[in-house]
């Protein structure tokens, strides 16, 4: 055995005497082991293409199957401390009596247009009469967008058989989320707490501490609470210390009941920049509104029936009809506006409710909304679910955790898992990625003719001068080029600055005092100056500064440079990748927008004459994805004319000052320059 190894090593000839015949030499072996090699990359090579087309496939099939029933899972609790409605409700009209009083003089105070001081005092006395540790806290917002003041209204319950080392919060704010907080009162909301606060300090049972808090505006006043509670100091928030504080606060329950009553109890759980309460808060919350309360539960204010009504059959085929008639179709479409809300707010970085200010500081909290109807639950069923879920989170013994903090709810009994929704996102960040594999190595080689020449050992004497050469003969080769790295590297770079530098100029005081005065103007400027930003290389002292002038007097093959297109397109491939399977776990719905919106549009681009669709119509395909395409269609497409937009400026400007959202920085300083790089890939020459 020893003798074939060593055979095999040194190349010897067998050793037929011994018997010994080794099957082939090691140098054999290595070449057969390289020809495998080189085959199964030219294999690779050639299916390449159609491997990143399976992807993209895939990866947008994926996509649009997640809000399917078959690939959802039911819900369950995790947590055995929580046994969710096992505790006996003790609410009862009595209590509903005492609400009613509540509400009657808050609408006292709302009649009369009381101030914001006014209601939080009103709120105090109440609070204050109930034994609890009570106060008010003034508070002013100076951002460059708005200037939102208020005052905010607090009791603090002392559970008088623990330590108050840990605290529950149940609040209202005065304006409802109806319409994103735009103007509509929560007056029930606030006169539950109220009546909450005044029934459940009766009883000696609870093991935490009872917040109530009662904020001013919709997220305003909630915002300035908390980083109060938690010691943390805004540079645009001017407001005291509390005068009472209490524990850790591990859950908190707010409360949303804007109508005079209402028919299903919705759930709102998005919080600021992608986070998501551990799901058992919300599981533990739907069994109980079904179990103790009866009513029914939804996601959001989406009620079920009104999305299986089956479709119109006038202007459609009967079996087209027939199919979206189909109770899995209604069941389908129900579910897809579902996750088209979650992608909503999670993809802009939004809360979609008060509570979701509670997770960045750790805390689980979700926002009970009575969605507004004639009948038939009120009071009633309201304080009973308040009560067993608060009862509920009582018996915990430590934070949650058993549960899943990622996931995507298609309605209120049904969830898609991590894994059942992360991989159509990376599908297709790794189709992208091929994508700038492959155009990397296409800049790195050229097929060109070169000349051979051929020794010949026939002959020592030297040609004559008429037949210099004579063994010289063309051949087609692959020859290597440079990549200019550092010049795309500039480039990229450069359009990051601009992004930043609009960020800057977007969040500036003088942009929104401008805005405010003449709005159409100032949008309109902005968006044909980042428009035309990738036409600047057309400019000979800008392109002498980013773009290498071409050699033409190259002779060896190590002159020779490769279009700056081909690295710029594969690099931004890289970086939009980068971007998308890094957000996929932190946020989905951000993700799986930026691999709708970038996927194909960027991957589509390259400069004219290469494809048969003209340069001018993929340049307008990346406008159409960037930011100011995404503003002109919202625009086209109505949310409220120039007023809206103004408005909606000012929101992202204030929810990025105020509350920290991560939109406005991340559209300016990531998503723009990735568009402008597709856009200066249509721009730059072929060659």
């Amino acid at each position: 055995m020893l003798r074939r190894i060593r055979n095999n090593l040194k190349g010897k000839e067998p050793d037929i005497a011994s018997g010994t015949v080794p099957s082939q030499t090691f140098e054999d072996s290595y070449a057969q082991r390289l020809q495998r090699r080189k085959v199964a990359i030219g294999l690779v090579t050639k299916l390449l293409p159609y491997i990143i087309t399976l992807l993209y496939l895939v990866g947008y099939v994926w996509m649009i199957m997640i809000p399917l029933e078959d690939l959802g899972n039911s819900i369950w609790i995790d947590e055995n401390a929580l046994q969710p409605g096992q505790a006996t409700t003790f609410w009862d009209w009595n209590d509903v009596h005492a609400a009613d009083l509540y509400l009657a003089d808050i609408e006292a105070l709302h009649a009369r247009n009381a101030s914001s001081l006014e209601r939080a005092t009103f709120v105090e006395q109440q609070l204050a009469a109930l034994g609890l540790d009570a106060a008010i806290q003034p508070y002013t917002f100076h951002t460059n967008a708005l200037k939102r003041s208020g005052t905010n209204a607090y009791g603090i319950y002392r559970a008088p058989r623990a330590s108050g080392a840990e605290a529950i919060v149940i609040s209202a704010s005065w304006m409802s989320r109806t319409n994103e907080g735009e103007g509509t009162p929560n007056l029930r909301g606030v006169a539950t707490v109220l009546a909450l606060a005044r029934y459940l300090t009766k009883y000696s049972l609870w093991a935490k501490d009872l917040v109530f808090v009662i904020n001013d505006g919709y997220m305003d006043g909630m915002q300035a609470w908390l980083n109060a509670y938690h010691g943390l100091e805004q540079q645009n928030l001017k407001t005291d210390l509390l005068e009472y504080s209490s524990g850790v606060i591990w859950t908190a329950i707010c409360i949303d009941y804007p109508g005079h009553s209402f028919s299903h109890l919705g759930f709102f759980y998005e919080g600021l920049n992608g986070r998501l309460p551990n799901q058992d808060l919300m599981n533990s919350a739907v069994h109980i509104a079904t179990s103790t309360g009866g009513t029914p539960v939804v996601l959001y204010d989406h009620i079920e029936t009104s999305y299986q009504r089956p479709p119109p059959t006038w202007y459609m085929p009967s079996i087209l009809s027939h199919w979206l008639g189909h109770y899995k179709m209604r069941s389908y479409i129900y579910r897809l506006f579902n996750v088209k809300r979650y992608v909503q707010y999670q993809g802009l970085n939004r809360a979609s409710g008060v509570h979701g200010l509670f997770h960045k500081f750790r805390i689980d909290a979700i926002t009970l909304f009575a969605v507004p109807a004639y009948g038939p639950h009120g009071f009633h069923t309201l304080g009973k679910i308040a009560e067993s879920l608060l009862r509920t989170m009582n018996n915990l013994l430590e934070r949650l955790h058993a549960s899943f903090f990622f996931y995507v709810l298609t309605s209120a009994r049904t969830f898609v898992k991590f894994a059942g929704y992360l991989a159509s996102a990376i599908l297709i960040a790794v189709a992208m990625i091929f994508w700038g594999l492959r155009l990397w190595v296409v800049a790195g080689w050229e097929r060109a003719t070169v000349v051979v020449y051929i020794e010949s050992d026939m002959s020592d004497e030297k040609p004559k001068s008429s037949e210099r050469w004579p063994n010289a003969a063309p051949m087609v080769a692959w020859v290597p080029r440079e990549r200019p790295v550092l010049s795309v590297l500039s480039l990229m770079g450069a359009t990051h600055v601009v992004g930043y530098i609009t960020f800057l100029m977007v969040k500036s005081s003088w942009f929104c005092h401008t805005l405010e005065a003449n709005h159409l103007f100032v949008a309109i400027t902005l968006s044909i100056l980042l428009l035309l930003t990738p036409f600047m290389t057309l400019f000979q002292p800008i392109r002498d500064i980013f773009i290498p002038p071409p050699n033409i007097y190259a002779n060896s093959s190590t002159e020779r440079q490769a279009p700056l297109y081909l690295i710029l397109k594969a690099f931004n491939l890289y970086i939009s990748s980068i971007v998308i399977s890094i957000t996929s776990v932190l946020n989905f719905s951000l993700a799986a927008s930026l691999a709708v919106l970038l996927g194909l549009p960027l991957a589509l681009t390259s400069p004219a004459s290469l494809r048969k669709i003209p340069a001018m119509w993929r340049y307008l395909l990346v406008v159409f994805v960037s930011p100011m395409g995404l503003l002109g269609m919202a625009l086209w497409l109505g949310v409220g004319g120039v007023q809206g937009l103004t408005k909606l400026f000012e929101r992202t400007i204030w929810e990025w000052e105020a509350l920290g959202v991560w939109f406005l920085p991340f559209a300016c300083v990531v998503y723009l320059p990735l568009t402008l790089q597709g856009m200066l890939v249509c721009t730059l020459p072929e060659q």
